[in-house]
């Protein structure tokens, strides 16, 4: 592309403001509702996959988060597609009422218990129809944004989308958290979790009201006028050599480094701090809503400074910083949010002694395979109870078992076993495996008083700076890298293959990776190679863009 090293001065227009506005309140509202079903992962475990035990439950409920994401980027095709051939806004208003439509509805559907199989269907299918309407949304609202900034501020303008998605995940926990306060945890865990689901119909009406108000781009708008839209955006994107290189290193060099830093901040340290540290859901939700909310502003000051800078330095660095630091920060937020599990972890060790052909890696994207040997059944429960272990190998065929102190735990397998005496069995040995480790200084819960707000609040933020740091400059860059005929697609595919393959298996992985190593930090090896490949790549491969002209090349 050519580039216009002049930079428009002067404040922003009442036009320019109203464009943000709209473009970033109704991307609000889409990642609310988004979001909502991630934070109540563990509740939607209990209501829509009671057939399986707990943990099984609870991983198909990541599994079904991620199914949102996994749709993604097919998502990004479709909408890319309409957006580059009949426009900004008409795609704006599909995408939204399609993902508040989906997730109204999650909020009516009945459970396991009332439709059995069929509910947990449903809800898969809700959750590919938000993933498909979100892989359409981000590209035409970044897309929309940068084609009315004016050259020199597509860093400032663009870092508004950017707290979208942060603020977004604000909105859904400040509405969870006053929904739990106002009828208890009983009631929420119950029936309260359908509310914060139901009032999005609210949110969905202002959107639609708000982006009916809007104008075409400016730039989509002459393009159209004179003739030169795309006929085909996906042949153009996808199928000249020109296009797809830079499709490919902006998904290897920028946005799958982005994406894993992005929801280790974000989701995984919740993820950590609810399931793995036992912190309660409403402490947990406070801390990571404050650190939001202190953290929210460098978005704009990291796009902000990419203006004068470049993109390239400031999102390559978020990657190598957080790649090189997650161990401490994480081994830190053991130690000041749950310092008993820390200590037992320290003093008191776990083996587990099986059969290494009878132990799989407890990966599965489908949601179709189980994991019923005795190997597999006491490293799932280990891990969920956040006990590290080592391995040591036993003889071919033997069954499974777990040393803790002193104590021996045979274990056992389901493979074959009526589904009542595998219930019984499972009761049986949780049990002891449950004293056992309890009976080791294991906390099933951490401490309220014992947990080290300040400090714990401390190291959340400087995970949201990460974010802030790969994520501000991130939207301005993609739109730079393509022209304006086939911008919505081009940027809209390698953005969602990053978030929605890379980001959004994130926490499945990790809790695979851990019930695999018997190490409860072991599964930020995920995040931290990706972070650290996107940097080695991205500083080889991806040129800096902040000079480019985005009318230029079409």
């Amino acid at each position: 592309m050519a580039t216009a090293p002049i930079a428009t001065s002067g404040g922003m227009t009442a036009e320019e403001r109203k464009v943000i506005f709209a473009s970033s309140l109704g991307t609000v509202f889409e990642w609310y509702d988004f979001y909502l079903y991630g934070s109540l992962a563990a509740i939607i475990a209990k209501q829509f996959f009671a057939g399986a035990d707990p943990n099984t439950a609870f991983i198909f409920a990541l599994l079904a988060f991620a199914a949102g994401f996994i749709v993604r980027p097919f998502g990004a095709l479709v909408f890319g597609r309409l957006g580059d051939m009949i426009g900004r806004k008409y795609t704006f208003l599909v995408t939204i009422l399609i993902m508040g439509g989906s997730t109204f509805c999650v909020g009516l559907l009945p459970n396991y218990e009332t439709w059995g199989v069929v509910a947990p269907i449903i809800l898969v299918s809700l959750r590919i129809l938000q993933g498909l309407a979100l892989g359409g949304e981000y590209g035409g609202a970044a897309t929309y944004v940068a084609e009315h900034a004016p050259h020199g501020k597509r860093g400032a303008y663009t870092a508004w989308i950017q707290t979208t998605a942060t603020l977004g995940l604000f909105l859904s926990l400040m509405v969870i958290l006053g929904t739990r306060t106002a009828i208890g945890e009983e009631e929420f865990n119950i029936w309260g979790w359908r509310v914060p689901f139901l009032v999005s119909v609210f949110l969905l009406a202002i959107s639609v009201w708000i982006r009916l108000s809007m104008n075409e781009s400016p730039a989509f708008a002459k393009m159209k006028a004179e003739g030169k839209t795309s006929k085909a955006p996906l042949t153009e994107s996808f199928g000249q050599w020109k296009n797809l290189k830079i499709v490919i290193l902006a998904l290897v060099g920028l946005t799958a480094g982005q994406a894993v830093v992005w929801y280790t901040g974000q989701f995984y340290a919740l993820f950590f701090l609810q399931q793995t540290l036992k912190v309660d859901g409403a402490t947990a939700n406070l801390l990571i809503a404050a650190s939001l909310v202190i953290g929210t502003p460098f978005f704009i000051v990291f796009g902000s400074l990419s203006d004068k800078i470049g993109r390239k330095p400031i999102i390559l660095a978020g990657c190598l910083i957080a790649a090189v630091t997650y161990f401490p920060i994480f081994n830190a937020l053991t130690h000041y949010a749950n310092p008993a599990l820390e200590a037992a972890l320290k003093n008191s060790p776990v083996v587990v002694t099986a059969d290494p052909a009878d132990c799989q890696f407890q990966f599965n994207p489908t949601g179709t395979k189980k994991f019923t040997s005795s190997c597999d059944i006491v490293k799932a429960k280990l891990a969920a109870a956040s006990v590290n272990y080592a391995n040591e190998v036993a003889p071919a065929g033997t069954v499974a078992t777990v040393k803790v102190g002193d104590k021996v735990i045979t274990s056992y397998a389901s493979t074959g076993l009526p589904k009542e005496e595998a219930a019984a069995k499972d009761k049986a040995f949780s049990k002891e495996l449950s004293e056992a480790i309890k009976a080791a200084g294991y906390p099933a819960k951490a401490d309220p008083k014992a947990i080290d707000k300040p400090m714990v609040l401390v190291l959340l933020v400087i995970l949201v700076l990460y974010v802030t740091m790969v994520y501000g400059p991130i939207a301005a860059m993609l739109v730079e890298m393509f022209p304006t005929r086939i911008r919505y697609t081009s940027m809209s595919l390698p953005y969602h293959i990053g978030n929605g393959w890379f980001g959004g298996l994130l926490p499945t992985t990790a809790f695979a990776l851990v019930a695999f190593k018997g190490d409860i930090y072991y599964g930020l090896w995920y995040p931290i190679i990706i972070a650290l490949a996107t940097f080695v790549i991205g500083a080889l491969f991806i040129r800096e863009t902040k000079d480019n002209d985005i009318y230029a090349g079409d």
